[in-house]
């Protein structure tokens, strides 16, 4: 005697409703063989779809044992499950459960995507069942676009797609009109004539008249089984599909081209998703790009004021209090510094602010009294003119150099400066020289001019003693030890610490740190929004899964394993972080040089290490905050996903 397909014994089935458990099958037992076209009948709610989303794989029993071509089918698990419907068997849905999204060979074709089988062969496979169908002409048409006859078409046509060796038909002719219900069974009994065996639930006794068999369920148990009939000879059982090296890969790929497009026919839900990333990202980057902006800059306006400066101060520290009332620096100072073999060059500054004017121009400058050595320090470059010499700073010279700005408030008629008169508050100048301003001011910008410090000591404000002494240390001589030999000296000279000292070096790195806190405060910040965002990802996925219950049940009914499920979905939060990531990179470049081009003190610095950051981080963002959404995805009852409205 043939071995049944298919063999239930004492199969149960109950579901827990509140407080109560509802037993929808009490003790089924049922041989089904290959080549049959059986009809189970019976009212709603008698428990046969149940018994058949069973035989399907797509429900387990709560108690009994499923047999299929002998495998207990209970002892698998749900990779195993999954390649047994993949495999063996095609769903035929009353409600047809085509995907919206896809055309009617990318509906056909999904089964052997998870089987792994080729691009190129499954599709020509997909028209050429559609073809035999009648659909020739409308392998292209969407589920929208297709009449209730067609879509149940292409949905046998899907259940056919991997072989269909068993075909379950839940209500097929339910949702069609008479006509097109009558092809439909003409149609599964053309199939069952070729060998495969066809497993139909319906209420409607002129359907099941067509089948060999009749299989009657009342209150989960079966009362009436017209028996083994005997059919057709039965197509043989499809062989196992070889798995090509790079079946994995393809399936990956594949999953991401289904999440790409989805993204696509849901461009504002996927816009609005990554919207939060595209925020989080392009912040990270600007701010970046911001604080390397102004390290630069920082590092710029110091390194014009000379890297191997050393600048000495009255008083106990900077900001100390009782600073103005120390007056021990004095000019002898400076010439003893100079006369020792590490200062390279060493001037002396006195500071006063007074009115310039010329003709009706008046404006508040800033007048430095310097020596020859100063321009050299400071890297000032001339323009025009000259700068003053030792002689100036002997005879207390009344010899000037001013900075572009200043040429700029005075003379800005076109007239050279250079041998013109300024008058600064009652003491009269002439201009000698003409130089471009460094950059180097960390305080407001102001108008400047320097003169002899003799002069300014002797002529200007009358004070006796230094602001400042700058020197700049030979090279290869080390910093620490000029600073210790130039403390040494005015200890000696003053016998007392009156004196404070500056190293341009000490300078720039606490500028630097400085900086670097203040990127990274911000850059927290921004990251912080980024987080947000990551989890405005991981919300709108969740929903996405919810809105696509029926879609993720669809998948898994016709051979999609979990591990598929999660790739699709993981795969497409990955790619809304990733173009997120993209646009966001692409925002924080053109607001960066729309926002560089609009404050020219602005600077940034955009790095490719910032940039490839960013773009990881989005695809971490797209991994961590998608896994939740995937893998709720992956864990759904296909029954009750199925049966969501």
């Amino acid at each position: 005697m043939q071995e049944p397909l298919i063999s239930v014994r004492d199969v149960s089935r109950s579901f827990e409703a509140g407080r109560e458990t509802v037993r929808v099958l009490h003790g089924v037992d049922l041989d089904i063989f290959p080549g049959e076209l059986v009809a189970i009948i019976g009212s709603s709610g008698s428990g046969k779809t149940t018994l058949m989303n069973i035989l399907g794989c797509l429900d387990r029993p709560s108690g009994g044992r499923y047999l299929f071509r002998g495998q207990d089918v209970g002892a698998l698990g749900a990779e195993a499950q999954a390649r047994l419907r993949r495999e063996h068997f095609g769903f035929i849905f009353q409600r047809y459960q085509l995907l919206g999204d896809l055309d009617a060979v990318g509906n056909v074709e999904v089964p052997a995507i998870y089987a792994g089988e080729p691009r190129e062969a499954r599709r020509s496979r997909a028209r050429d069942l559609l073809a035999r169908l009648g659909l020739g002409t409308r392998l292209d048409h969407r589920p929208s676009e297709l009449s209730g006859g067609q879509q149940q078409r292409v949905s046998v046509a899907r259940a056919l797609m991997n072989g269909g060796e068993v075909i379950l038909a839940d209500e097929p002719t339910g949702a069609l009109d008479t006509k097109s219900g009558e092809e439909l069974m003409a149609l599964l009994l053309e199939l069952n004539r070729q060998g495969h065996t066809i497993i139909m639930v319906t209420h409607d006794p002129k359907v099941a008249a067509h089948a060999h068999r009749t299989i009657e369920i009342s209150d989960g148990r079966i009362t009436a089984d017209s028996g083994p009939a005997a059919g057709p000879a039965a197509a043989a059982a499809p062989e196992p599909r070889r798995r090509a090296a790079l079946a994995g890969l393809m399936r990956m790929g594949e999953a991401a081209r289904m999440a790409l497009g989805a993204m696509i026919a849901h461009r504002m839900r996927s816009f609005l998703t990554m919207l939060g990333i595209i925020i989080g990202i392009a912040s990270v980057v600007l701010v970046v790009a911001l604080g390397a902006g102004s390290q630069e800059k920082v590092l710029e306006n110091i390194s014009s004021l000379g890297t191997n400066t050393i600048t000495v101060r009255a008083g106990a520290g900077f900001g100390a209090r009782h600073a103005a009332r120390i007056q021990t620096l004095v000019a002898s100072d400076a010439k003893a510094i100079a006369a020792e073999d590490y200062a390279l060059g060493v001037s002396p500054a006195v500071s006063a602010s007074a009115t310039g004017s010329r003709g009706s121009t008046e404006a508040t400058v800033s007048i430095s009294g310097v020596n020859n050595d100063f321009f050299r320090l400071r890297s000032y470059e001339t323009v025009s003119g000259s700068l003053f010499d030792a002689s100036d700073i002997t005879g207390l010279s009344q010899a000037a150099v001013i900075d572009e700005d200043t040429a700029e408030t005075f003379f800005g008629d076109g007239a050279s400066p250079v041998g013109q008169t300024l008058r600064l508050g009652n003491v009269p100048v002439r201009i000698i020289g003409v130089v471009r301003a460094s950059g180097a001011s960390f305080g407001p910008e102001s108008l400047n001019v320097w003169l002899p410090y003799t002069t300014v000591m002797g002529r200007v404000s009358g004070q006796r003693y230094l602001d400042s002494i700058t020197v700049q240390v030979a090279d290869g001589y080390d910093m620490a030890r000029a600073q210790e030999a130039i403390t040494a000296l005015l200890l000696q000279r003053h016998g007392t610490q009156d004196f404070f000292l500056q190293n341009s070096d000490t300078i720039r790195e606490t500028l630097t740190s400085t900086t670097r806190t203040m990127t990274l405060l911000i850059a927290a910040i921004a990251v912080i929004s980024l987080v947000v965002g990551g989890i405005g990802v991981m919300n709108i996925m969740l929903v996405s899964v919810t809105e696509r219950t029926r879609e993720i049940g669809v998948r898994i009914a016709i051979g999609a394993r979990r591990s598929d499920i999660v790739a699709q979905f993981l795969i497409e939060a990955v790619l809304v972080c990733l173009v997120g990531g993209l646009l966001g990179i692409a925002l924080a470049f053109g607001g960066g040089y729309a926002a560089a081009a609009l404050a020219s003190d602005l600077r940034l610095s955009f790095s490719m290490l910032s940039v490839a950051a960013a773009f990881l981080s989005s695809t971490a963002i797209g991994i961590t905050f998608g896994y939740l959404p995937a893998r709720s995805a992956a864990r759904l009852d296909p029954v009750a996903a199925l049966s969501r409205d």
